[in-house]
């Protein structure tokens, strides 16, 4: 086992998750995803399971932004043991709205890998905003 070419190779899905999502290619963002992943994402349902599942829930997602979308991920930390690797980070999520204006926020991002015959991918993937129990609503201008 080489940690190093590991670790590298999860960067390299990560990259390739990222790149997808730029460029709204929603196979290209699924194709990073096992097929029993479980996955908590922040807007609609409480967890999808499965990668069929979840590409409809990114469908979905890429038809709500009508310019393309913009991403930034700070923090991240990448841990690697065996055939499992972790990842979790800051992101910056966001886009243009109809009229043109950037729009977005920031995020908490956990996701978590297997590698599955000889393979790296994401078996489970946590967006999610802080909240304020008062009034029970995300904080979406927090910073980090």
């Amino acid at each position: 086992m080489n940690t190093t070419t590991d670790r590298s190779q999860v960067q390299a899905l990560l990259d390739t998750w990222v790149k997808g999502f730029t460029t709204k290619d929603v196979a290209t963002v699924v194709s990073t995803y096992a097929e029993d992943i479980v996955a908590f994402d922040a807007i609609k349902q409480l967890q999808f399971k499965g990668r069929e599942a979840y590409r409809v829930h990114w469908e979905d997602c890429m038809k709500m932004c009508p310019g393309l979308p913009t991403y930034e991920n700070r923090e991240l930390q990448l841990h690697v043991a065996g055939d499992l690797a972790l990842a979790y980070y800051l992101c910056h999520c966001g886009g243009t709205d109809e009229q043109g204006n950037a729009q977005g926020c920031w995020m908490r991002v956990t996701q978590g890998f297997r590698k599955l015959d000889g393979r790296w991918a994401i078996i489970h993937e946590h967006f999610s905003f802080p909240i304020d129990m008062e009034s029970g609503k995300a904080i979406s201008d927090a910073q980090p």
